[in-house]
């Protein structure tokens, strides 16, 4: 589905005209605007600042960003300015890009004239063999570069992109290595689109889950406890239970069996399941036990194996559903954190499937219907697919890998779902599925994947008893919805702005007493509503009503009820709900029953 710039939170702006905001993957046009803006960026950095090096310049998911040595000095604000408005000086010229081919030494030459030491390790990077390509932009700048760019630079819109933000950027990631000053713009096929992608991204600064989940105090990183690690506030921790009860129930309800592992293991598992050679910057360092390294886990994936191989197992048993909460540790620098998105512990909702090679078609399927049913509960229904196959370097033989990667196909088509492939992109160990979900601004966020593993059953010598008695080695599949709990809430949070529906908010109904009389009667309601499943506050404050309604809105609880002593006397509540407002008073009975319909139907309480 394309990309939408939603409308903002007020009603109206659901009456404003939608634009669709293309992507990169779905306009080669677009790719192209944006791979050049960058390149034009880099040659008015250069004509302002003559002793700015460049190094890389690409296009990403929102539109661009260069990086330059700035021998010491870092772009300010009004720098910004300039530069924009030297690269609409560049656009207006409507000057030609052109491709070179070059010989790699003439490269050379031409780079060493410029005093480009960047541009000479970008040349080194090129494999022998490979053809030396430079792009010029008319005949005064010019950057080694595969392309793709539009033919003159009258092809970006002068009123379609702008210059949005610098930081700051190690040289290729490495923090050893010199400190960069990167640029970032961004830059559409019209200025509707530009117009659009702004207001977007003021509706989600508004809906940012750093800000709202210290806002509604869901969940905090302490950072005396050290970057990266998540604190869950009581009523975060809520809507933590609430998602994993649902997701457990559910897989229980699906066949599948609930298990759990250590959070640690001898690092000699992780270098037999390949984890260590393949992921080590990413594991933390280990510790010593009693001579023995042990390692705190970065995945689940290798206990889970242990447990399959811990008995004999017969084609009968299979196949062997297995899900986990598992809370992993990742090493992440810390210039990569980021809330939620970013963490270094953090919950996958592990599973693994072990099955019959007839069976991988059905258990994929299956696992898509799962994923459907979990997604659409938090109101997902929009989605990319995309089947990665198999790479050039990679572990099993050809009859396995099309017996899976058809089973994939098999599983899509059953679905129904449009989705890409590819080529090339899947896993050493086997093909996958990945599946992102499209929020409420139309952003794409990765969640689910599907998997399927030759790795771990070979290294791990996993078998079953065939029909024939022969022992075989069963297929492997990997499977996680949400990714990770953290990510997931961040992206929930967003999405719903902090607005929760009824049957996820951590605070569904606030009791307002109006006197210190109708104290002990929403007391006593409370508690028998929370006997009954639902989560009630009293706010029994000795403040005025007008402000307890207002500390209400602030939290965005759904539901206030106004208790005076009318209300104390009939036994009843005069029932609120957030944009809406006052729903007349009704029975304590009328508002539990009410507001199980709205719970289990999930609709507005005032419809239910």
């Amino acid at each position: 589905p394309p990309l939408m710039a939603a409308p903002a939170a007020e009603a109206k702006a659901e009456e404003e005209e939608q634009v669709e905001l293309p992507t990169n993957e779905g306009s080669e046009n677009l790719l192209r605007i944006r791979h050049s803006a960058a390149h034009v960026m880099a040659m008015a950095v250069q004509r302002l600042f003559p002793k700015a090096m460049t190094t890389i310049g690409p296009w990403i998911q929102n539109g661009f960003y260069y990086d330059f040595d700035m021998q010491g000095t870092s772009f300010e604000e009004e720098d910004l300015k300039a530069i924009k408005k030297e690269m609409t000086s560049i656009i207006k010229k409507n000057y030609p890009i052109t491709k070179e081919i070059v010989e790699r030494d003439e490269a050379k030459r031409r780079i060493e004239e410029l005093g480009e030491p960047y541009k000479m390790e970008l040349l080194d990077a090129i494999p022998e063999g490979e053809p030396v390509s430079i792009y010029h932009i008319g005949d005064e700048w010019w950057d080694l570069c595969a392309g793709p760019h539009v033919e003159k630079t009258r092809d970006i819109g002068m009123k379609a992109f702008d210059i949005e933000r610098t930081s700051g950027a190690y040289w290729r990631g490495d923090e050893n290595k010199a400190m960069l000053q990167r640029v970032y713009g961004t830059a559409w096929e019209n200025p509707k689109q530009l117009k659009a992608y702004k207001q977007m991204i003021i509706e989600a600064k508004k809906r940012d889950h750093r800000k709202l989940g210290q806002e509604l105090d869901l969940f905090s990183v302490q950072e005396d406890a050290g970057g990266g690690l998540v604190f869950w506030h009581p009523k975060g921790g809520r809507m933590r239970n609430i998602i994993e009860t649902f997701w457990k129930d559910l897989h229980v309800q699906e066949g599948y069996e609930l298990v759990y592992s250590p959070h640690i293991a001898n690092v000699e598992l992780w270098k037999q399941s390949g984890h260590f050679d393949f992921y080590k910057d990413g594991m933390f360092d280990q510790m010593s036990v009693e001579d023995e390294e042990y390692q705190i886990k970065p995945m689940n994936c290798p206990f889970h194996v242990l447990m399959y191989a811990n008995q004999p197992r017969s084609y009968r048993q299979l196949p062997i559903r297995w899900a986990e909460l598992g809370t992993v540790y990742r090493y992440e620098k810390s210039g990569t954190l980021s809330g939620l998105f970013r963490v270094r512990g953090f919950t996958q909702d592990d599973a693994h499937v072990f099955c019959l090679p007839d069976q991988v078609a059905d258990e994929i399927t299956a696992i898509l219907d799962l994923t459907e049913s979990v997604l659409s509960k938090f109101g997902f229904n929009k989605y990319e697919i995309n089947l990665s196959t198999r790479p050039d370097k990679s572990i099993g033989d050809d009859d396995i890998w099309g017996l899976a990667t058809d089973a994939l196909v098999e599983a899509l088509k059953r679905k129904g779902w449009d989705y890409s492939i590819d080529e090339g992109g899947g896993a050493f160990y086997g093909p996958k599925i990945d599946l992102k979900i499209q929020d409420a601004l139309g952003r794409k966020w990765q969640c689910s994947t599907v998997q399927c593993d030759f790795n771990l059953p070979q290294r791990f010598d996993l078998e079953y008893v065939a029909p024939d008695g022969t022992k075989q080695r069963p297929i492997m599949i990997h499977r996680a919805i949400f990714g990770s709990i953290e990510r997931f809430f961040g992206i929930l949070v967003e999405n719903f702005a902090g607005e929760f529906p009824l049957w996820l908010a951590p605070e569904q109904l606030r009791l307002l007493p109006i006197n210190e009389g109708a104290v002990p009667f929403c007391d006593r309601v409370a508690k028998d509503m929370r006997k009954q499943g639902f989560r009630v506050e009293v706010d029994a404050a000795g403040e005025r009503l007008q402000k307890k309604i207002r500390n209400a809105e602030m939290a965005k609880v759904p539901l206030t009820a106004v208790v005076g002593d009318k209300e104390v006397e009939g036994e009843q509540l005069a029932m609120r709900a957030r944009f809406v407002g006052d729903l007349g008073v009704m029975s304590v009975t009328d508002v539990t029953a009410k507001m199980s319909r709205a719970i289990d139907t999930d609709t507005p309480f005032k419809d239910a």
